[in-house]
C-alpha cells in the first residue's frame, strides 16, 4: 500500500507540527492538574501547532497531486 502522502518536507513537517501538539496537549493537562496557569500558553501552542500540521498536510496533498 502506498502512504497517503508522499515522503518529503512537507510530510516531514507535517508530522513533526503533530508531535508538538500532542506533546503540548499533555504539557497543558499536567500543568493545569498541578494549578498552574502556565498550562494556557501550552493550549495556544497546541492550536498553533495544530494549525501548522493541517497546513503541511494539505500542501502535501496538493503537491501529489501535482506531482501525479
Amino acid at each position: 500500500m502506498s502512504p497517503l502522502l508522499p515522503p518529503g518536507p512537507a510530510r516531514r513537517l507535517g508530522l513533526y507540527a503533530l508531535i508538538v501538539c500532542v506533546l503540548s496537549v499533555a504539557a497543558a493537562v499536567v500543568s493545569f492538574t498541578r494549578g498552574s496557569f502556565l498550562g494556557i500558553v501550552w493550549v495556544l501552542l497546541a492550536g498553533l501547532s495544530s494549525n501548522m500540521c493541517w497546513y503541511y498536510v494539505k500542501r502535501a496533498r496538493q503537491q501529489k497531486s501535482v506531482t501525479g
